[in-house]
């Protein structure tokens, strides 16, 4: 009995936390969501509306374009071109090519670089780089004679959403690499020997071994790379400020542009409310995925 009190009260801390910085937030931002809350009278405070806001949201032409800049362009195409780099790099860094010229912890090591990076330093630094008048692609370009004119890479909308792409794929791509590498050498060697005597070619073991052994770790890289993805504001923030015009406008930004600018709180709130239930549903979709995989057999 004294230790369950002892335990109770070991809990408690945590309790607090969960309950002041998640449970209230959570529900003070719901409440929000169905009233006209303005951002120059909070004081005040706002009136009950109902479903106004979110009937406005999805009558908004602009939320159409910004849902899919959001799930298409940020998520879909940022993961799948992460998950594939990924893994291209993990398979390298695990060759016996890099290995026998002893190259591997030099990759490795190279890695480490833009994973230690700020997302805002590496944001600040591909500026910098993509600029069109002293950035180093545009000046190596003219040099070598591959373009006449500079590309305005982030204000071009031909070539902003790439920018965007390469940006979040260089700070973000080694944890991806770093965990499929790590799965990858958990491999059974007796399999892949077994598969060696059988006759098995290198494809033939990555894709009837290496790869079905790997599922798990990047079926969760997939679920993880798309919530880090989908609910990210600095990258586009700080690359574009959602430009050019609202060009690159993402849900999380638009969260941002409703509530600080045009000081539509309520309507702000609504939109963060849709953003939450999406993943909330793509969550119990990958998680159901995950326990039908035997998840436990990762960790």
């Amino acid at each position: 009995m004294k230790d369950n009190k002892f335990v109770f009260y070991l809990l408690v801390p945590s309790f607090f936390f969960i309950i002041f910085f998640y449970l209230y937030p959570t529900l003070y931002n719901v409440i929000n969501s169905f009233t006209d809350l303005n951002l120059f009278k909070l004081r005040k405070g706002g009136s009950w509306i109902g479903l106004k806001n979110y009937i406005d949201l999805f009558l908004d032409p602009e939320f159409i374009r910004v849902f899919f800049n959001t799930t298409i362009w940020l998520t879909l195409v940022g993961v799948t071109v992460r998950i594939s780099l990924g893994l291209l790099l993990a398979f390298l860094i695990n060759s016996d090519t890099l290995r026998k010229y002893k190259l591997t912890g030099l990759f490795q090591v190279s890695l480490i670089i833009p994973w230690a990076t700020p997302s805002i330093v590496a944001v600040v630094v591909w500026r910098m780089i993509l600029d069109p008048q002293v950035g180093f692609i545009n000046q190596t370009l003219i040099k070598f004679g591959i373009l006449d004119d500079p590309i305005a890479f982030l204000s071009n909308t031909s070539f902003v959403w790439p920018s965007i792409i390469t940006i979040i794929t260089w700070n973000t791509l080694p944890l991806v690499t770093l965990t499929f590498l790590a799965s990858l050498k958990s491999v059974p060697a007796e399999l892949l020997d077994a598969a060696t005597v059988d006759g098995a070619n290198k494809l033939q073991k990555v894709i009837y071994i290496i790869l079905p052994h790997m599922i798990p770790s990047i079926v969760v890289m997939i679920l993880m790379s798309t919530f880090w993805t989908f609910n990210n504001f600095a990258y586009v923030w700080l690359a574009t400020g959602a430009g050019p015009g609202t060009f690159t406008n993402v849900m999380a930004t638009e969260v941002y542009l409703k509530a600080f600018v045009d000081g539509r709180m309520g309507y702000s709130s609504a939109l963060g409310i849709v953003m939450a239930s999406i993943m909330t549903v793509f969550g119990i979709i990958y998680l159901r995925m995950i326990v039908r995989r035997n998840l436990k057999e990762i960790f």
